[in-house]
């Protein structure tokens, strides 16, 4: 049943979009954190940044479309609503309030300390100026296209989305005010230049006040009389739900188009004059919600590349190398030990190079016939990929299906689909008004008269550029329950046809959204909700990124008030509301660290035999009834307690997980007296450590 068709219940539920806005405040309140490295809290505040584009590129545009029908149409899911689009934007403002007073009055003079000084909002020394000025004629100059802003701006000027520029006034030999805009390079330049050390404290500029400083060179027998920031962020969405004919070249063309679309926030300096901000709005055809004040710099993500002149290992967080595993380094061959039994990985905290090896040994196998994959988002310089143009090469036959519809990942995932097909790889693209997000492998071996089934199941992308920051759990095994059902799966995905025409399916082992996933995991919840009537212990742990299909969180309140005990680990979005009559046996943590929780956990107590599922399914609506994705089933007891060890680690967390309380506020978990301070995301490093001997 599609969560809008769902009838109504009267419980309570946070919005998407708030709740979303209070995990980026989380972010942000760890750039805040004293505790946290130096370099590290700097780093966060790139992630905040970063992460609000995103939100006005993808989010914000359905929020506005919204505001412009509330009065005329009814809501179909509150959950994907806010009160109002200002409410949002007002949040917004107050976030980026903070921002500015945690980088001004605290990280900017923790630098300062160091002997690190960045220039902000403040003059460029007289002993740096001749430094900067050659700088800008002989590196950036070449770069800059300052336009005259004049007549209509779609006959002069198109602002890229998130591109930097300065719109600058200036006057004339008549005395005669004019306008230009000037391009900040980011794109083909550092946006942080460091000039030559003075008495030991290290200077660094940003290439924005490069450019102010030399502005004169620009517009010769003018005076400057204002320069402010700007910069516009454009609508993310691209139309791909019913794709036909060439699907490629259709993707390819939809990125393309998205440069050009619609304006969702025209972000500028707040000390712009009311004038200068009219008349951008009349230029290029603004309305006032999409109107931002912001300060002197944008795109602050950039401060993830802030140089690092002083070298302090305090300055980041402690190096974690992942560990490696003894047993399969002893191994010749990683595929021959998987028949043996299974490997269960949690990467970072030990390495990728076994799932490197997985697909490497499966490329020069001479018995391996068939090799299967799905990729989502696939690394730019991917091995994976590399090692299945290999495979092909040498005769195998290889499918690869790839989500040609991952946001922001489109143009990469493009580049390697075409790399694949044109190596003999047979490529199965997005199926239409779906997307694939399972992350599963399969590998056809032929050894005499029998044909091995070995499966890799992974609650993380077959990424090995994101698995070093991302903390998934990885199942390799030779099941023949499961290992066949991954073949049927890959069977439905080169019909490239709707799920209804494959319904006959049986998955068993396997949960997978479109076929019994909602069914399976509602019932896993009805059978708890059983074991609390029936006055025995029942308890249920749901570790996901983001909550919000409203038939799973009316599921998890009625398991509530029938007694179950549920342990809630939503790093991002949650709209289940804690706190409420309810809700009275539901905990909701919150855990932001060094690595980002990416892995979704399920665990049913079952009175005492335990069930745990891992996957790669959010409960969100896109996930549950607009995808493909998996969850699967860890069958080996001793994969279970590590999996439930990693997870109690994770609600035991006091030191950087965080309640939600009833109010979306971050509530912080603090150890009680006498109680040992416990960092999740360290304590499973020197567990994991532990397995891995």
């Amino acid at each position: 049943m599609d969560a809008s068709s769902a009838t109504p219940l009267p419980y309570p539920l946070f919005s998407r979009d708030g709740s979303w806005l209070t995990f980026n405040e989380r972010i942000l309140e760890l750039a805040g954190d004293a505790n946290v490295p130096l370099y590290e809290r700097i780093r966060f505040l790139s992630i905040y940044s970063s992460n609000l584009d995103e939100f006005f590129r993808v989010r914000i545009p359905a929020l506005m479309a919204v505001h412009k029908v509330l009065n005329t149409a009814p809501v179909i899911d509150e959950t994907l609503t806010p009160g109002t689009l200002s409410e949002v934007l007002q949040q917004v403002n107050v976030q980026q309030e903070r921002y500015g007073q945690i980088l001004t009055t605290q990280l900017l003079p923790a630098l300062y300390r160091e002997n690190i000084h960045l220039y902000y909002k403040e003059p460029i020394a007289a002993e740096h100026q001749a430094f900067i000025r050659n700088y800008f004629r002989t590196r950036v100059l070449s770069f800059l296209q300052p336009v005259w802003l004049q007549g209509k701006a779609s006959e002069q000027v198109f602002l890229e989305n998130n591109a930097l520029y300065l719109a600058v006034s200036l006057s004339n030999a008549d005395h005669e005010l004019e306008f230009a805009i000037v391009n900040i390079p980011g794109a083909s330049l550092p946006r942080f230049l460091e000039l030559p050390t003075a008495g030991g404290m290290h200077h660094i500029v940003m290439l924005d006040d490069v450019i102010r400083e030399n502005l004169a060179y620009l517009f010769p027998g003018h005076t400057i009389t204002g320069c402010h920031s700007i910069k516009i962020t454009r609508d993310a969405e691209i139309d791909l739900d019913e794709l036909k004919g060439d699907i490629l070249e259709q993707v390819e063309s939809g990125v393309k188009k998205r440069a050009l679309g619609v304006p969702t926030r025209f972000l500028y300096d707040a000390t712009m004059p009311l004038f200068l901000q009219e008349m951008m709005a009349v230029f290029f055809d603004l309305q006032k919600e999409e109107m931002v004040p912001g300060g002197r710099y944008h795109n602050l993500k950039d401060l993830a590349d802030l140089p690092m002149p002083v070298k302090n290992p305090a300055f980041t967080y402690n190096k974690l190398a992942p560990a490696s595993v003894h047993r399969l380094d002893e191994e010749t061959h990683i595929l021959d030990s998987i028949l043996q039994r299974d490997i269960l990985l949690h990467t970072p905290y030990q390495q990728y190079d076994y799932i490197l090896r997985f697909f490497n040994e499966a490329a020069v196998d001479p018995d391996v016939e068939e090799i299967y994959v799905t990729f989502y988002r696939i690394a730019a310089a991917s091995q994976i990929a590399n090692a299945l143009i290999s495979a092909a090469r040498n005769g195998k036959q290889v499918v690869a299906f790839v989500e040609l519809k991952a946001r922001f990942d489109e143009a990469n995932n493009i580049n390697w689909a075409k790399q694949l097909k044109a190596a003999g790889v047979k490529l199965v693209y997005s199926i239409p008004g779906m997307k694939v997000h399972a992350k599963v492998g399969l590998v056809k071996r032929r050894r005499g008269w029998r044909t091995e089934y070995i499966g890799l199941l992974s609650t993380g992308n077959l990424n090995e550029t994101t698995a070093r920051f991302y903390a998934d759990h990885i199942l390799l095994t030779a099941h023949e329950g499961m290992t066949q059902e991954m073949e049927l799966l890959f069977v439905y995905l080169q019909s490239r046809r709707q799920p209804a025409a494959y319904k006959f399916l049986d998955f068993k082992y396997l949960l997978v959204a479109q076929f019994n996933m909602t069914d399976r995991f509602t019932a896993l919840i009805d059978r708890e909700i059983a074991h609390a009537k029936a006055g025995r212990r029942a308890h249920i742990t749901v570790k996901v990124n983001n909550l919000q299909e409203k038939n799973m969180i009316y599921k998890l309140y009625e398991a509530s008030e029938a007694g179950v005990q549920v342990d809630l680990l939503a790093r991002s979005i949650c709209c289940l509301v804690p706190g409420q009559p309810a809700s009275a046996n539901i905990r909701v943590r919150r855990l932001v660290d060094r690595y980002l929780e990416h892995a979704r956990v399920f665990i049913f107590y079952n009175n005492g035999q335990e069930e745990v599922y891992l996957g790669s399914a959010d409960w969100m609506v896109r996930n549950l009834h607009r995808r493909i994705e998996v969850c699967f089933p860890v069958l080996h007891s001793a994969y279970q307690k590590q999996i439930k060890d990693i997870v109690a680690l994770q609600v035991a967390d006091n030191t950087n997980a965080v309640y939600l309380d009833d109010q979306l506020r971050n509530v912080p978990i603090r150890p009680a007296p006498g109680e040992m301070p416990i960092n999740a995301q360290t304590a499973i490093y020197a567990y994991v450590e532990g397995l891995s001997r």
